[in-house]
């Protein structure tokens, strides 16, 4: 009791002289375009244990380090540990001249190179991609046209049915919201905006997150965690304009993308034409991409190599929780690992392009 009084009375303090090491994982840059960056996780010393290398895809709405949370916390340093090569997408932050920059610039050009420079790096010449939320709507689409580099994919928490009875489905396709307007009026659509409407999904959320705080407030542990994950929530970045509207427009109303009508580069997007292995998570208490949103890509798929879990937790908790560490985690590992052979453990020079 003691303990858990004098951590919330010195909490404020703790945050600001301890900061959480967030994102600390070692990694280089090694491709820089735009505001986006690749990032190249250091390999372990002994090197990579698996032929082929995975290219982590997170949201644009957020800071890419929800994979990289912090030392204990980080799926990043977890894979490296396992012994993968693992890189991913900083998307970084859009400024006014990116109100322009849209949804083909980001998913076949900026995801297209990203793609490519990973699996050149590889004696495969193949990456596996796992895409988390609409990182992973990304990486579905540019899977359905670009077979040709993945040797798996990893859709997690990855919006695909968007007519579905959650709420940021129902209000996207109220007569009252205008999505031309919002964007024509704010370019980038502000992270402000997209923050308040994920706190309306659940109004009470912060409240019972303070209830919860006070009941583990005796554990250092998860104080750590806990301030790392708030720094991460709100620290959101703004949605480049055009990409914004079509995503609005082409996803959540027109939901075009489970209907075989989207296009990438000019040419149709057909999730039947996925045929590479592919693992698809959803999360039984996400309330921002409901499970069955997730889940349906497995019937839209041809591979013959497929599966759906559906497993208890939210959209954030279940990925960079403990509990992630000790289940989902694992999982991941282990189904990246059944589709790879061992590979040498000798320096790769990053493939230039």
């Amino acid at each position: 009791m003691l303990k858990r009084l004098t951590n919330l009375l010195t909490l404020k303090r703790r945050s600001r002289e301890k900061q959480p090491e967030i994102g600390s994982t070692p990694a280089d840059v090694v491709h820089r375009e735009n505001k986006w960056r690749l990032l190249h996780y250091r390999p372990r010393t002994e090197g990579p244990a698996y032929k082929t290398p995975i290219l982590l895809v997170p949201s644009l709405i957020n800071r890419h380090y929800v994979l990289d949370l912090m030392p204990g916390r980080s799926f990043a340093e977890w894979l490296v540990g396992q012994g993968h090569d693992v890189y991913c997408i900083d998307w970084g932050t859009p400024t006014g001249e990116d109100r322009y920059l849209t949804f083909d610039d980001v998913c076949e050009t900026y995801l297209g190179r990203a793609v490519r420079k990973v699996a050149r790096s590889s004696e495969t010449g193949k990456t596996h991609l796992l895409g988390y939320c609409l990182g992973g709507t990304l990486t579905t689409i540019y899977a359905a046209k670009h077979q040709e580099y993945l040797a798996g994919h990893i859709a997690l928490a990855a919006p695909i049915n968007f007519h579905d009875d959650g709420l940021l489905s129902r209000w996207t396709r109220t007569e009252t919201f205008d999505v031309d307007k919002l964007v024509e009026a704010n370019g980038n659509v502000p992270w402000q905006l997209m923050q308040g409407a994920f706190h309306l999904l659940r109004p009470t959320m912060n409240l019972s997150k303070a209830v919860y705080l006070v009941d583990r407030a005796w554990d250092d542990q998860f104080l750590d965690g806990f301030v790392a994950k708030e720094t991460w929530a709100n620290d959101n970045v703004s949605f480049p304009g055009e990409a914004y509207r079509r995503y609005i427009d082409e996803l959540y109303i027109g939901n075009k993308l489970i209907a075989g009508e989207f296009a990438l580069g000019g040419t149709p997007v057909r999730l039947e034409d996925i045929e590479n292995p592919t693992l698809v998570l959803a999360f039984e208490h996400d309330h921002i991409v409901p499970a069955d949103s997730a889940a349906v890509l497995v019937d839209e798929i041809s591979s013959d190599d497929k599966e759906v879990m559906r497993l208890p937790g939210g959209h954030v908790g279940a990925v960079v929780s403990r509990k992630a560490a000790e289940h989902l985690w694992p999982i991941i590992g282990q189904w990246l690992a059944d589709r790879d052979g061992r590979s040498t453990p000798v320096a790769r020079a990053e493939a230039a392009e």
